[in-house]
Formats: C-alpha cells, sequence, structure tokens
C-alpha cells in the first residue's frame, strides 16, 4: 500500500478510481492529497449483474458485457491508479479475465493497481472488506460479512493473471492477505 501512495503522494490532479465503493475516508484521504477519485461499488454491482449467488454463472458474453458497461466503462488511458481490494477472488475465469483485460486499457502506462487476495489456498469461505485509508502506510480493514470465493489464488496465478503489466509484487499483512501492487 505504501508503494501505491508513494507513487501518487507527490503528484496532484491524478485520476484514481476505487472499486470498493465510496467511503468517506478514501474520498477524503484522496481528495487532500489533490487527486480525483472515482468510486465504484463493484461487488454491489457484480450482484445486480448475476445475481446474490456465490455460485453464479458468470460466463455469459452478454452479461459480461453488461457487467463491463455498469462498473468499468471508462474511456482507455483514463485512471493514474486503482484501488482494487479485494474484489477480484469472486469473479469467474471468463468475467475476471474480462475485467482485467479492462483495467489494462482504462489504466495510463505507469500507473499502480492495489488488490488484495487472501493467502490461504483452501478456504471455501472467506471473508469480505472495507478498506479505510488511515494514512500512506496504514489501512483500517473491517470484516463486512464472507463469501465463497470463485477461485483463490497463489503468487504463481497473480502473475499469469496480471502478465500484460510491466510487474507485480506481492507482500503478506497481518490479516493474511496478499497485497499485490500492479505495475502498468
Amino acid at each position: 500500500m505504501q508503494e501505491f501512495f508513494n507513487y501518487i503522494r507527490d503528484q496532484s490532479g491524478l485520476t484514481i478510481l476505487d472499486l470498493g465503493g465510496a467511503t468517506q475516508q478514501n474520498v477524503s484521504f484522496i481528495t487532500n492529497l489533490g487527486h480525483r477519485l472515482y468510486s465504484e461499488d463493484f461487488l454491489e454491482i457484480l450482484h445486480e449483474s448475476f445475481g446474490m449467488e456465490d455460485t453464479v454463472d458468470q460466463s455469459n458474453p452478454g452479461r459480461i458485457e453488461f457487467f463491463l458497461r455498469q462498473a468499468l466503462d471508462y474511456p482507455e488511458n483514463h485512471f493514474d491508479g486503482v484501488l482494487i481490494w479485494d474484489v477480484l477472488e469472486y469473479l469467474t475465469s471468463p468475467l475476471l479475465t474480462a475485467v482485467v483485460e479492462r483495467l489494462a486499457k482504462i489504466v495510463k502506462p505507469k500507473s499502480y493497481l492495489l488488490a488484495f487476495f487472501h493467502s490461504d489456498e483452501k478456504l471455501e469461505t472467506v471473508p469480505f472488506y472495507t478498506f479505510r485509508i488511515q494514512d500512506v502506510s496504514e489501512l483500517m480493514v473491517a470484516q463486512r460479512g464472507s463469501r465463497c470465493p470463485a477461485q483463490l489464488f497463489n503468487n504463481r496465478s497473480l502473475e499469469k493473471l496480471f502478465n500484460r503489466f510491466d510487474s507485480v509484487k506481492f507482500f503478506l499483512t497481518r490479516e493474511r492477505l496478499r497485497e499485490v501492487i500492479i505495475k502498468a
């Protein structure tokens, strides 16, 4: 997280996308740094597009396109950074691939993306969180509930998922989350 905020802290006028839904702390933090913040409640849009069931089929091309229009309908090279948080774990392979491809299009070269993934690959259900930025090196993580992940990732599978990006770095948090910083 610190690497992401070190990238945006010394600049102004950047455009950041937060996929965790709007929280006052995140809005205040990003805008106080002099940046514009767009916010999407990615999981809510996922539920609206595919239904509430964890086992729902996310491979229908028409539903995938509908979801992308609802959640990530932005021009190419629009964002300087994306706070992905933990939302990608709940996407099955076809939708996940489409989302990562769309993210690659809507971020500018050299921008950063920040994502979290559970590190225990044997879990059947995982907590999902609200992430509130306290400062450049502190994040408040509050559990909102639990869900069945569509898939769990190890370092190798994350490298493969983000192979079209310049670099992928991994860190392990206290909450046993794999923190991933992706550079476009």
